[in-house]
C-alpha cells in the first residue's frame, strides 16, 4: 500500500472549529493509502440568514420555501463543485435544500484539498469491540476563495461517537430483589399506556396523521417483534418504516444495548400515539452520522411532526463545526414546525466526564431543542407521601386503570448515581447563551462557574422532564422478552408522543415547543413541578431547575393552554 503524500502546499486558509484532538494512546494508526477511497460531507452557508422568528419561532415555512430562500446558493454549490474536481474529487451528491454536498475520491486528493494527512485507525467501538476507522488529528484547512462559503467538513475523520441514553435496572426484576433507592420500595415498571394515564394524555387523540422521525446510530428492530409488543398491550400496531443513511440500517441482534434504545424509543412513542407514522433514521455512530440522520429526518417530504432524539454525547465532545453543523439542521426544523426532543443524558451534572466538573449533554442543550430530563416516579395511595410536587401545582392524583384508583403519582429527580445507575442530566451550557425565552428562569444558585458569563447568560438543561428512572422504569421489549429500561431516552420519545397526540387535537404543528411551556402561566398547571431532589450538582427547586426543568406533563391541561394561547395570539 502506497502511504499518501503530505498535503501539497497550495494556498489555503484555516477551516474555523474543525480541529481533531489526537487519536487515544491506545489507537494503532498509519497513513491510509494515497488511492483509498473515502468520502465526506461539505456544509454550505444559507445564501441568506435565516431570520429570527423561523429560527427560534414562532414563523414557519415550508420544505420548498425553505429551500428557495435559505438553502445554498447556486454560485457557492458552483465554487464548491469547482474546487473539488480541481482537486481530483467527484461531486456524489447535492442536496441544495440543507446546504450538503457529499465528495468522493481517492484519500491523497483529499487530504491535499483540505490541508490533512488520512489515517487508518484501529480503536474499540461503543461495544468494545475492535473498530477499523478513519482518523486525523488538528484542522482542516480549504481554498481561499471557500472561506466563507463552507460551514463545516464532516467525515474525514470516522471515528466513534455518542452513546444511547438509555439505564438498566440494577436491582433485578421488578418488585423483586430488595429496596430501591427511592425510599424502601422494590423495583417496579410501568407500560406506556400506565405512564399515559399518569401524565393525562389528552383522550380521544392517538396521534392520527402525524409523522414522528427517530434517529438512531446502532441496532435494529425486528417487526414481529413489535407486533408482539403492542398487541400484548391491546395497541393496534402503528405503522414503523426505517430509512438508511450513510450506507447503516436497520441491523439487529449485534449490539444489544443499541438494540434497547431503538426498540424502547419506537415502543414507548408507537404505544402512546398509535395513530402516528414512525420513521426510523439509522446512521453511522459517527459525527457526520448524527448530522446527516438528523438532516434525513428534517429534510424529509412529507414534513415530520416530531423528531425524537435518544443518543447524545458531552459537549465537548463535539468540535465546534460539527456542532454548528447539527445547529444549522435544528434551527431548520424549527423553521420548519417540527418539535425536537432530546434526552438531556443519564450520567448527572457531570455527564459522566472524567474529572467530574459539570457539563450537559448535546444536543439535548441546543436551544432548538425541547430538552428532556428525568424523575423517578411512585404511585402512593392517596394520603401518602406528596413530596416532589409544590402544592397547588398539578399534585393531583394520576387518574384511570394504570394508576390505580385513589392514587398519587409522586415524583422526584432521578439520581441513583451512588449505586452507580445514573441521575439525570442537567445544568448550563457552555456553548450557548440562554434563549430569550428562558432568561426569566436563572435562579442565583444554578450558575455554571468559569464560563466567563453569568448565571442569566448561559442555556438551561433541561426544559421538562418525564420519569427515566430504570428502577422505577418503563416495561418494553427487546430480544424476545421483556425487560426494564429507563433513561432521558425513555422520557423523550414519551413527550415525542405527547407532541404527536397535542398536534393532532390543534390539527398544527408545534414547532419549538420550549417558548411556548416557559411564556405558561395561569393555572390549572399543565406541567408538575418536582422540587425534591438534586442531579449531583444542582438542587430540585420550585420553578424551573436543572434537574427537571419545568417539570413534567399534565397533558389534558397543556392542551387546553396552549389551545387559549392560539386563540389570544
Amino acid at each position: 500500500m502506497t502511504p499518501s503524500p503530505a498535503p501539497s502546499p497550495r494556498p489555503s486558509v484555516p477551516l474555523p472549529g474543525s480541529f481533531r484532538d489526537a487519536l487515544p494512546a491506545d489507537a494503532a494508526s498509519a497513513p491510509l493509502g494515497a488511492g483509498e477511497q473515502v468520502d465526506f460531507s461539505v456544509l454550505l452557508r444559507r445564501r441568506a440568514p435565516l431570520p429570527r422568528d423561523l429560527a427560534h419561532g414562532p414563523g414557519t415555512i415550508t420544505r420548498d420555501e425553505l429551500a428557495d430562500r435559505f438553502g445554498a446558493d447556486p454560485a457557492d454549490l458552483a465554487a464548491v463543485r469547482h474546487a473539488v474536481e480541481a482537486a481530483g474529487l467527484t461531486v456524489a451528491d447535492v442536496h441544495a435544500g440543507s446546504r450538503r454536498m457529499t465528495v468522493a475520491g481517492p484519500a491523497g486528493a483529499a487530504g491535499a484539498l483540505l490541508g490533512t494527512r488520512l489515517l487508518a485507525a484501529r480503536g474499540t467501538g461503543r461495544d468494545g469491540r475492535a473498530l477499523a476507522h478513519r482518523a486525523r488529528t488538528g484542522g482542516l484547512h480549504v481554498p481561499p476563495e471557500l472561506a466563507d462559503v463552507v460551514v463545516a467538513v464532516l467525515g474525514t475523520d470516522d471515528r466513534p461517537h455518542g452513546r444511547p441514553l438509555l439505564s438498566r435496572p440494577l436491582l433485578g426484576t421488578p418488585g423483586k430483589n430488595g429496596p430501591a433507592h427511592g425510599g424502601g420500595a422494590g423495583p417496579v415498571a410501568y407500560t406506556p399506556l400506565q405512564l399515559a394515564e399518569v401524565y393525562g394524555f389528552p383522550p380521544d387523540t392517538d396521534g392520527s396523521g402525524r409523522i414522528a422521525a427517530l434517529v438512531e446510530f446502532g441496532g435494529g428492530y425486528e417487526e414481529a417483534e413489535l407486533r408482539a409488543y403492542f398487541t400484548g398491550l391491546g395497541v393496534t400496531p402503528p405503522v414503523v418504516r426505517s430509512v438508511d443513511v450513510a450506507g447503516a440500517a436497520n441491523n439487529p441482534g449485534v449490539d444489544e444495548d443499541a438494540d434497547g434504545e431503538v426498540q424502547l424509543d419506537i415502543e414507548v412513542l408507537g404505544a402512546l400515539a398509535p395513530g402516528a407514522e414512525l420513521v426510523v433514521h439509522f446512521a453511522p455512530g459517527t459525527i457526520r452520522g448524527y448530522v446527516e440522520a438528523v438532516t434525513s429526518a428534517v429534510h424529509a417530504s412529507p414534513t415530520p411532526t416530531v423528531l425524537s432524539i435518544s443518543w447524545g454525547a458531552p459537549e465537548d465532545h463535539w468540535t465546534p463545526q460539527s456542532l454548528a453543523a447539527l445547529e444549522e439542521v435544528l434551527a431548520d426544523a424549527a423553521a420548519l414546525g417540527i418539535t425536537v426532543c432530546a434526552a438531556a443524558g443519564d450520567v448527572g451534572s457531570t455527564d459522566g466526564e472524567k474529572g467530574g466538573g459539570r457539563h450537559v449533554d448535546y444536543p439535548g442543550s441546543s436551544p432548538h431543542v425541547l430538552s428532556v430530563g428525568g424523575t423517578s416516579l411512585r404511585l402512593a395511595d392517596d394520603g401518602g407521601s406528596r413530596a416532589g410536587r409544590t402544592p397547588g401545582a398539578g399534585a393531583g392524583k394520576a387518574q384511570g386503570a394504570g394508576a390505580g384508583s385513589g392514587r398519587t403519582a409522586v415524583e422526584t429527580v432521578w439520581n441513583a448515581l451512588a449505586l452507580g445507575s445514573g441521575a439525570t442530566g442537567g445544568g448550563r451550557s457552555a456553548a450557548f447563551p440562554v434563549p430569550l425565552w428562558q432568561r426569566r428562569y436563572q435562579p442565583a444558585g444554578q450558575r455554571q462557574p468559569g464560563r466567563g458569563q453569568g448565571p442569566a447568560e448561559r442555556r438551561g438543561v433541561p426544559d421538562v422532564a418525564a420519569v427515566a428512572d430504570p428502577s422505577t422504569g418503563y416495561r418494553i421489549r427487546v430480544g424476545g422478552k421483556d425487560t426494564t429500561l429507563g433513561g432521558t431516552s425513555a422520557a423523550a420519545p414519551l413527550w415525542a408522543a405527547l407532541v404527536c397526540r397535542l398536534s393532532e387535537a390543534l390539527d398544527a404543528p408545534l414547532g419549538l415547543l420550549a417558548p411556548l411551556l416557559y411564556a405558561l402561566e395561569a393555572p390549572p398547571a399543565p406541567l408538575t413541578d418536582i422540587t425534591s431532589g438534586d442531579n449531583g450538582g444542582y438542587p430540585a427547586a420550585v420553578g424551573w431547575d436543572a434537574c427537571t426543568g419545568l417539570g413534567t406533563p399534565r397533558g389534558a391541561a397543556l392542551l387546553a393552554h396552549l389551545r387559549a394561547s392560539r386563540t389570544t395570539r
